[in-house]
């Protein structure tokens, strides 16, 4: 058998295979990780999942169950100020294209380090800019979409 040979990287070169690509915590690459996440959770409950071709539509997936559709934006969020976690309720050029009913139906709010999914009707926004999340402490009538973690079942 012969012998393969060692290659080796030259001084003051580090191997390709110890880099991170350079993408990897992009804003748009952890918004396609959210969106691979909301995938895996809503086909594992049971819903049909549909991803439309394009960047161009408001809505990121086509929600089926028994008949019903749903037009759902998934955001996400990594980071908490003082034990509250914010998304934003609207696209990628600021606070000026509010998400309105006419262009989703619910926005899927995922707070990753709390492994938390939040259904959230766009109705219940009522046009803010910011939702504000609390998934690491008890609900509370005060805090306004604590009602919606992990409301799955307003999909049903």
């Amino acid at each position: 058998m012969k012998k393969q040979c060692e290659v080796r990287p030259r001084k003051g070169i580090v191997p390709r295979s110890n880099h991170k690509p350079p993408h990897v915590h992009t804003r748009k690459r952890l918004g396609e990780l959210a969106e691979l996440a909301f995938m895996h959770k809503a086909a594992s409950l049971g819903f049909g999942v549909a991803k439309p071709y394009g960047d161009s539509d408001r809505f990121d997936f086509i929600v089926s169950w028994d008949r019903r559709l749903w037009r759902v934006q998934v955001k996400s969020t990594r980071t908490a100020h003082r034990r509250v976690y914010e998304i934003g309720a609207h696209g990628c050029w600021g606070g000026h294209d509010i998400y309105t009913k006419d262009e989703i139906d619910l926005i899927a709010a995922y707070v990753v380090p709390e492994d938390t999914w939040y259904v959230i009707p766009i109705e219940a926004t009522r046009g803010r800019k910011r939702l504000c999340l609390h998934p690491n402490v008890p609900r509370r009538a005060c805090y306004k979409y604590e009602k919606y973690r992990e409301a799955w079942w307003l999909m049903k």
